[in-house]
Formats: structure tokens, sequence, C-alpha cells
């Protein structure tokens, strides 16, 4: 149990005079200071009620009878690691499996974003998040999200959220601030309801958190950071996070399953020389297997260093850059007296892989391994049960069919998957038809999309077309995961496989399937919300990689095709979507034909 730092003061004022045994002591490691950024050998620290009371030379007097002593033998002693922003649902598993997946890797604290399950069950879905994150061993923040639906007018989610909402969210313990605007255009367009929302974040006094997910950086840019966002993800060049930098924003720089851009901005620091103290580390999107073989803000760590950052600052980028950000430095982000206990041991800062990890007081981790219980966490019936498809749950394949008067061609406006980037490009490309019906071509690696609104059993069904899955046998990919609204969303190059495909989801209740010839290649059942699983991670993880495998298996070969696909539907990235109202031009947000003829 964390308790607040004028609550046991006391104690820790005692611990530090002598009058007081520690309940731990760790001696002799080298203390990493990110406050000073530098290593100071010889350390011992004393812990007491979760919280460090001293942090020096010869703790001895600190040590008593019933005194846990962890000797570090000049390892490093790191302040636990934190994800700035991210969202669990993401990684397929619940907060519990992520918790547990996440803690031998160092990270005692992340900032989560529960938008996904906001778009399906709304402020219920939020609450169950919370509640669930009030349960875990570590510091699971939650942001209250801010766009649901992402883009109104464009898409409808399963739910809602409203200003009224995040007045009553941010009133709950574990609401740490608002989730990413992605609403961009209703900032600067001066939209009542997204400045209604941002003022009952700024009432509240929590820190509003951003998405201009736009290369401009001329007014719009400058009125979107003028409305209250204090913090950013979606820079992707060096440019964009040095103006926002300039401008009061903490750039946050991702790496995320798909998402690499950490390279491209990490010289403002490596070159240009900016201070590290305004930029911070994240992940956004992590899926189970990447967590499982690679690692969490660890990986983050290892990355960023290899690109030339120098380990201390990229440590700060991922402790106290982030926790100051928030408001919670005096609990979390630094090895200093009165905060948490929350301490990793490594044997080296530029290959960091942690050894030990305590977490308030607790040691959590030993050599790499889970050292405490963490039992699953009861999920409520109703949070089972969000796919109604309705009379599509077994839609037929004519269904998925495009029809033209053109011939022997048409042009279409189609989707282009852009490798390890989350935005897209918008293209036109020339498809033929025939006994009018426009078809897919793999020569041009240009397959069928199609999204099946699943919330409301409306039986709405919108058709489209992708390039650049390498997608090149008869075959069909379908998940209730599609950022951000999560309808039903479906890609292939045969209708009969896209309607199985689309049947097995709803016989499971939920996400991913990959189908060829009509046999079950992969599947990876999500029945929480058709976006979790209740399964441990580690069999998460081995399910997504016979996922993945199986993508591979249909031509598929980008780098980790399966968050990139995900993305398919998310209207506020541009250049171009799909959402159960229809094609989407993000870059000037309205719909547009699927035919551009």
């Amino acid at each position: 149990m964390r308790q607040p730092w004028h609550a046991v003061a006391q104690n820790l004022v005692d611990v530090a005079m002598g009058r007081q045994f520690a309940e731990m002591v760790i001696r002799n490691g080298r203390w990493v200071n990110v406050h000073t950024r530098e290593v100071i050998p010889n350390i011992d620290i004393a812990v007491h009620s979760g919280r460090i009371a001293y942090v020096g030379p010869d703790a001895e007097y600190c040590i008593g009878d019933e005194t846990t002593v962890i000797h570090a033998e000049g390892a490093y002693l790191v302040p636990g690691l934190t994800d700035a922003h991210m969202h669990v649902e993401s990684s397929m598993c619940t907060i519990t499996e992520y918790v547990r997946t996440v803690l031998p890797h160092g990270t005692t604290a992340i900032f989560a974003d529960p938008h996904e399950i906001a778009n399906v069950f709304g402020l219920d879905g939020v609450r169950m998040m919370v509640d669930e994150a009030a349960e875990m061993p570590i510091n699971v923040f939650v942001q209250m999200p801010s766009c649901v639906p992402s883009a109104p007018g464009l898409e409808r989610p399963g739910a809602s959220i409203t200003a009224e909402d995040v007045a009553e969210a941010m009133q709950w313990p574990g609401i740490i601030g608002l989730g990413e605007m992605m609403n961009f255009p209703g900032v600067f367009n001066n939209d009542p309801a997204m400045h209604d929302i941002m003022a009952e974040t700024a009432k509240a006094g929590k820190t509003i958190g951003g998405h201009y997910a736009s290369p401009d950086l001329g007014r719009p840019f400058h009125a979107y950071i003028a409305g209250g966002p204090a913090d950013d993800h979606e820079n992707t060049r060096e440019m964009d996070a040095i103006e926002r930098a300039r401008r009061g924003m903490r750039p946050m720089m991702r790496l995320g399953s798909a998402w690499y851009d950490i390279e491209a901005q990490v010289t403002a620091i490596t070159e240009k020389g900016l201070d590290p103290r305004s930029f911070i580390l994240c992940t956004d999107d992590v899926h189970a297997g990447t967590l499982v073989e690679e690692g969490h803000m660890d990986r983050v760590l290892r990355h960023t260093v290899a690109l030339g950052l120098d380990p201390l600052v990229a440590i700060q980028m991922m402790t106290i850059n982030t926790a100051q950000h928030f408001g919670v430095d005096r609990d979390l982000g630094s090895i200093a007296p009165g905060r948490y206990a929350d301490i990793v041991l490594t044997d080296s800062l530029e290959a960091f892989k942690a050894k030990t990890v305590i977490a308030a007081g607790q040691v959590v981790v030993v050599e790499g391994e889970l050292a405490i219980d963490l039992p699953p966490y009861a999920h409520a019936d109703r949070f089972k049960q969000s796919v109604n498809l309705g009379p599509l749950a077994y839609v037929q394949p004519d269904a998925f069919k495009v029809p033209s008067a053109h011939n022997p061609t048409v042009t279409v406006n189609a989707i282009g998957v852009i490798e390890n980037q989350a935005p897209t490009r918008h293209m036109r490309v020339a498809l033929p038809v025939k006994n009018g019906e426009v078809l897919p071509d793999m020569g041009q690696n240009v397959a069928r999309i199609a999204l099946l609104e699943r919330h409301k059993g409306t039986g709405d069904l919108v058709n489209g077309f992708v390039h650049g899955l390498g997608l090149d046998v008869p075959c069909a990919i379908a998940a209730t995961v599609a950022h951000d609204s999560h309808h039903l969303i479906v890609v292939g190059t045969d209708t009969g496989d896209m309607a199985k495909a689309v049947a097995r989801l709803s016989e499971v209740g939920g996400g991913v399937v990959v189908m060829r010839e009509g046999a079950e290649l992969a599947l990876v059942e999500l029945p929480i919300g058709g976006l979790m699983s209740n399964e441990r991670a580690e069999i998460v993880a081995q399910k997504s990689a016979a996922m993945v495998q199986a993508m591979r298996d249909c031509g598929c070969t980008l780098n980790n095709a399966y968050m990139q696909f995900s993305l398919l539907a998310l209207v506020v990235i541009p250049e171009i979507r799909i959402s159960d109202l229809g094609l989407v031009d993000v870059t000037q947000f309205k719909h547009i034909p699927v035919i551009a003829d």
C-alpha cells in the first residue's frame, strides 16, 4: 500500500536520524542521480513505509534485526522506469498482465490512456481500468480519454465521453490528467466541446495530453498549443520536436512495436544541443510479443543509447522528466528522500537489464524473475459482451464487392500503408473492373478492406481498398481492434475468407483471426471489450506470434504488420482512413468516395 509522504514523514525522519530502524537498506550501490545527472559510488539507501528515508554513505546505523539488507555490490541504483504515454489495450493484455510483464524490465510507473476501452464502453470502461489499476503493485496512472469519438461526424464509437464525464473522472483517485487531445482541428477551430473538456481538466489542475498529428507548423500548430495541450507524441521529425520544445510543450519521443520515431528526433539533443530536460521517452503502443521478447522502457533505453544519447540523459527522459511533467516528482522519478522506493538494480546503463526491482519498498523482481504473486483481476461479465454485429454476424461474401460501371479499369482512392509509421499515404490506383465489380490487384499490392459496425448492430458495412500489405494469396485478416472506434475491420484478397473471418470473430466475442483459402491459420481471442485477452501475457504473446506468422504466410512481411493493420481506421492521423461512415481524407477531415473517377 502506497501512503502519502505526509502520512509517514515522521517515520522517515526517525530513520534518517537513527531513532528508528529501516525496513530495508540497500548497501554499496552506484547512485544514478537524475536531479544532477551524475553517478555517485558507495551509496546506501534506507527505506521505511515504502519511501526513501536516507540516501548516502554508510547506512549501518539504520539496520536492525528486522531490517532487510540488499547488497548491491556496486550495481547501479536507478529510479524505476516510467512510460509517459501508452495504451494498455494495445498489448492485447489486461492491466494486471501488462504489469506482470513489464515489472521484470524495471518499469515501476505507467501513464495509461484507456481511450480504446472508452470507445467501446465509455465512462464505465474507464472506471473499470481505474479500479484494476488501483490493485497494482506499481503506479498505474490513468489519463481520462478526451476524444470519444476522436473525430465527431467522421466515425461512430460504441460510446462517447463528454465534458461532464471528464469533470466527474477528474475527482477520481488515480486519474492523473487528460489523455491525448486527438481532435486537433477541434482545438484550433475553437470547438466548444473540445475546449470544455480541456477546461474541466485545467480546473482540476491536471495535465492535458496532446496529439497534433500534422506536419503543418503554421498557425494551426501555434493555436493548438495555445489551446492547452502540454505534450505531444505525434512528432516524427527533428523540427517537430524542436518547435514543440521551444514553445513549452514536452515532446514525447516514442518507440513502440511499430513506431520508430526516436532516431529522427534525438538529434535535437545529440546534435543541436537542446536541453534534454524538455524531452520525454514513451512507447505509445506495444503488443505483448514485443514486451515478452524484447522488453519495455528498458528496450527504449537501449535503443536510445544505441543512437548516441548519454544513458544518464535517457534515464532522465524516462524518470524525472516524466514525473515533473505530470506533477508527481515529489513521489517518484528519482532516488531521493521522501520519494517512493521504486529502485532498479542493474549492472550496466548502456546494456540496461534489470537485476532486482523494488516497488514502494517491496522486492518484486529478483534476477529478472517476478518475486510476488499477481492474481488475475476479475472483470465483470458485461465487459465481455461487446461484439454486436447484428445482421453482419454471418455476412455473405457478396457484401464485400465494390460495384462500378466503368470498364476495363477504374481509379480508386486507396489507403497506402507506410512501414513503421502511423501515417498512411493517400493513393489513387487504377484497378480492373470485371462483371461490374472493382477487383483487388495482388500484382499492384492492393487488397480489399472493409469495416463493419460492431457496437450497436446497425448492419453498416463500408468497403474500400488498401495498398502495401503484401497479401499475395487468397486470404483475409480480421480484428475487433481498429483504432479508435474499434469496429470490426477486415482486409483480404478473397471475399469468402473475409466472410469466414467475420463469422469467427462473432463466435468468439472478439479478437484477431487470419484465414487462408477457407482455413483458419491463427486466432487471438480478445473477449474483454474485443480488445484484451483474459489469458496470461506469455500466452497472448504466443498467439500473437502465430498470428503475425500467419500474416507472413499470406505475404504480409511488413515489420509489426498487425500494429499497422489495427490503425487503418484511425481517422485522426493523415492521410486517409476508413470508418463506419465511409472513407476519410484526414488532411481535409471529410469523407471521400472509394471510386475517384
